[in-house]
């Protein structure tokens, strides 16, 4: 609560101060206000600003030149709001919203360097890289609800307005609280960030600031007791089923993340500035040299709590009724960046591009408060480019660790596009070789129910990629090809079945080498006013028990699209998911990781069913969905991680508005 109360203090004093600041608007912003308005006043036009006016970058873009995107207003899968049910990035998890979750995918990690190896809730977490900086020439401001009544409980809040033309200020908030449907799945949340971005007169130099709180509170219950929940013929509520784990108010056993971190960057364009769109909403200012200059301060912790007895065997042997394990993590970076455009005249017929960065990191390290140690690591990293006009488009990167505690480690990376035509579509080919040291978890760790310190060779992965889009169509096909050297997994600890002291031990295990091939479709098909998505996936590699991945995944989803009485645009659709069956992990619940059991359980595959509407009328947009609705019928449940039964049939109804005049 304590980010909630600091969060509306800020509003408030932002929006007291407003009135004076905004005597200060220059008179370019004015005019356009004056007009507007007496637009309005003539009945000429119905709104003061439309939602063009409202616009947004991220880091990402800064990085290539001062443009803004318009802020979405679309009511498209607005359903979609759990990060674990997203189709294109489908998931395993332990049941309800908020718990443990892994990619049901093979998505390797493409990072490189000191990494804690704690991601079991890195869905919900709210990254810096991924704030928006806005430009709006009226407030703005958007509230988005989903719950009410029903089970989960989602609410954000973001707020963004200009004190002048070249400043903006802004901050979000973001609060969850589920039940989950059986006992011990409650989950809550408090997110919040306040952001600014600064552009000076001259639009050569610019600031972006931001300052993030992530708490993550997700309740464990050890899995259910019965081995037959959907076979031995009961019908009765989710939470009257036993579960392992029975801890309540502040003994329940949980898993809380911390993440609060701060970032400043600043940037200056030397040289020509190349700008597209002048004075328009939609101008573009390019650099041909700009330097920039990044400082980021996070702080990790992740803490596993509980205070009870384990009477069903739900830890490895040993340990105490009390416990806390803690691992924190405080790290300092600072990045510097030297860019280099050369255009011909013609403003991106040609353009080549070569930055040059340097980063230093530095990290304090400490486990169970025991333990604490002090790294640093030194990268270079540099970007080549070329592009000629929008057909061809050439592009190397290079990350290297020279210096320090994982020097060595780099990620050479290579892409290229080429537009054949507008009717035949785009090729894009992308190759990488990275070397990366294990995650610190693989090599240590100081808990009550584990312990190990271990030395492990780098991973080593080389990747090929081929895809082709044809929008026209609405047609996309990807193939990746993964060669890694040294993977590394959690795996149970080999014993006799009579040894049930060995139970749910777990340890992290090196393997040799593993090949993968990887092939994605994507193909939209419209008829009248009916759409038709699919997604499939195929998945093969001489390690898939290891992996813990399925051989075949699709979705599939038909919706009817129409404008009602011309106001209200809305969508009716079914969505269908589903996968083959494959060797399922387990979840240790202490080191927050997904393992390779002995018991190797491949769990029946059974299409998934959703019923959803979404709706747009003016500036709000509206869902409804049942999710699971084939449940009615057949199959009772099913279960994506060991023990742990997935949510049942639920509806969900969700709410986002916009406030922008």
């Amino acid at each position: 609560m304590k980010v909630f109360f600091r969060f509306i203090a800020i509003v408030i004093c932002m929006y007291t101060s407003l009135p004076a600041l905004y005597a200060q608007e220059k008179e370019e912003w004015s005019s356009a206000l004056d007009s507007a308005r007496a637009l309005e006043d003539n009945k000429k036009d119905s709104v003061v600003f439309s939602a063009r006016y409202i616009r947004f970058t991220t880091l990402e873009r800064m990085k290539k030149g001062t443009y803004t995107e318009q802020i979405d207003t679309l009511h498209k899968n607005l359903q979609y709001y759990n990060p674990q049910n997203q189709p294109w990035n489908p998931s395993i998890n332990l049941g309800s919203y908020g718990l443990a979750t892994r990619d049901l995918l093979f998505n390797p990690d493409k990072n490189i360097g000191f990494q804690m190896g704690f991601h079991a809730m890195d869905r919900y977490v709210y990254q810096p890289d991924s704030v928006k900086y806005f430009r709006a020439r009226s407030p703005f401001s958007e509230l988005y609800m989903v719950g009410f009544f029903f089970n989960d409980q989602v609410f954000r809040g973001r707020i963004s307005q200009n004190i002048n033309p070249r400043w903006n200020i802004g901050g979000e908030f973001h609060a969850t609280s589920t039940d989950g449907y059986y006992t011990n799945q409650k989950y809550s949340e408090l997110k919040s960030t306040l952001f600014s971005w600064y552009e000076s007169s001259n639009r050569r130099y610019n600031m972006l600031v931001n300052v993030m709180f992530n708490k993550l509170d997700a309740t464990e219950n050890g899995s259910v007791v019965s081995d037959t929940l959907f076979h031995d013929g009961i019908s009765q509520s989710s939470d009257r089923y036993g579960v392992q784990l029975n801890g309540t108010g502040a003994n329940r056993p949980r898993n809380v993340w911390r993440d609060n971190s701060v970032f400043l960057r600043q940037s200056y364009y030397m040289g020509r500035l190349d700008t597209v769109d002048a004075g328009k909403p939609e101008m573009q200012v390019f650099p041909t040299n700009s330097i920039a200059h990044n400082t980021y301060i996070r702080w990790k912790e992740y803490t596993f709590k509980k205070n009870e007895s384990d009477s069903y065997g739900t830890f490895p042997y040993g340990g105490q009724d009390l416990m806390q394990d803690t691992t924190k993590l405080t790290n300092i970076s600072n990045e510097f960046t030297y860019d280099f455009y050369f255009r011909g005249k013609s403003l991106f017929k040609n353009e080549a591009k070569l930055s040059l960065g340097f980063q230093n990191d530095l990290y304090w390290y400490t486990d169970r408060g025991i333990s604490n140690r002090f790294y640093q690591n030194n990268m270079v990293k540099g970007d080549l480019g070329y592009q000629f006009s929008d057909k061809v488009h050439f592009n190397a990167k290079v990350k290297q660790i020279v210096a320090g505690e994982n020097s060595g480690d780099f990620l050479y990376e290579a892409l290229a596009d080429f537009q054949l035509s507008k009717d035949l579509g785009k090729i894009y080919l992308s190759a990488y070789s990275q070397n990366k040291s294990p995650e610190r978890v693989f090599e240590r760790l100081n808990y009550s129910y584990h312990q190990w310190e271990r030395s492990f060779e780098k991973t080593k992965t080389q990747n090929l990629t081929f895809k082709y889009a044809n929008p026209k169509l609405g047609f996309s096909a990807k193939a990746e090809y993964f060669l890694i050297d040294n993977y590394l997994l959690f795996k149970e600890v080999p014993h006799d079945p009579s040894n049930t002291q060995l139970n749910r031990v777990i340890e992290p295990v090196q393997i040799g080498a593993v090949n993968l091939l990887k092939l994605s479709v994507g193909q939209k098909v419209k008829f009248g006013r009916f759409t038709f998505d699919n997604i499939l996936v195929f998945q093969k590699s001489d390690n898939m028990d290891e992996l813990a991945i399925p051989a075949w995944y699709s979705w599939h989803s038909l919706y009817y699209s129409n404008v009602l009485s011309k106001v209200l645009d809305f969508n009716l659709g079914v969505d269908m998911k589903m996968n083959t069956p494959f060797r399922t992990p387990s979840y240790s619940i202490n080191s927050g990781q997904f393992y390779n059991d002995n018991v190797g359980i491949e769990f029946s595959t059974y299409p998934i069913v959703d019923l959803w509407a979404t709706a747009t009328l003016r500036r709000a947009n509206i869902f409804i969905a049942y999710n699971f609705i084939n449940q009615l019928v057949a199959p009772a449940g099913y279960y994506t991680v060991r023990r742990y039964p997935m949510n049942n049939a639920n509806i969900r109804f969700g709410l986002s508005w916009k406030f922008y005049d």
